[in-house]
């Protein structure tokens, strides 16, 4: 009889052992739950704000960035001649395709930038890249989309078939038959007719 109501006391000891902690147990479950609902809150935060960033400098890109590869390729795999009085510069003819291509020059320490290009019936197309109304502006130089080139102050489109058409209104400054020299294997823009175009680059990309 005494050995049942000393293990019953020992039940009884074990039992208020078990609840007093009990209340511990709950704590530190209710801790590591808000702890990984914390964590997780704070992961979609961060995640979001690399998002909102990402579109934050995909909208601050101009229209056209995404199209202006053409262009950069084309110009940046050049390095800028130095044209020098006496001097031509030349384009050969097999490098123009429909895929406009822009020459950096230097005339007389102004930096200026030549388009050629074919259009739709093979023709070679020259001209400035730069607009005949927008080039005071600094931005008034274009980049090709498509078969398209685009003003990138005014957003005028034109496409290659346009260029070297007409003098005056808002498009690339054309460099007609007579202010080159053309054969199967080049093209020939001379020091005398860029030198007189320095002008009109004064502001360009500034």
């Amino acid at each position: 009889m005494a050995s049942k109501q000393k293990n019953q006391k020992n039940r009884q000891k074990k039992q208020q052992k078990k609840n007093k902690n009990l209340p511990l147990i709950v704590i530190a479950a209710v801790l590591v739950v808000a702890a990984a609902v914390l964590w997780n809150v704070q992961a979609e935060k961060s995640q979001n704000a690399e998002e909102a960033d990402a579109a934050g400098t995909r909208e601050e890109q101009p229209e056209s960035a995404g199209n202006t590869g053409e262009q950069s390729d084309s110009a940046a795999s050049r390095e800028v001649q130095i044209i020098k009085e006496g001097e031509n510069l030349v384009i050969p003819v097999e490098e123009v395709s429909e895929t406009a291509q822009f020459y950096p020059i230097e005339v007389d320490g102004t930096d200026m930038e030549i388009i050629a290009v074919k259009d739709s019936g093979g023709t070679i197309r020259t001209a400035f890249n730069t607009c005949q109304v927008c080039y005071g502006s600094g931005r008034g130089y274009y980049v090709q989309q498509g078969d398209a080139l685009v003003c990138q102050n005014c957003g005028n489109r034109y496409t290659v078939d346009m260029v070297e058409v007409q003098s005056g209104g808002c498009n690339p400054y054309p460099i007609f038959a007579d202010n080159k020299t053309e054969d199967e294997n080049s093209i020939l823009i001379s020091y005398d007719f860029l030198h007189e175009a320095t002008g009109i680059f004064k502001n360009w990309k500034n």
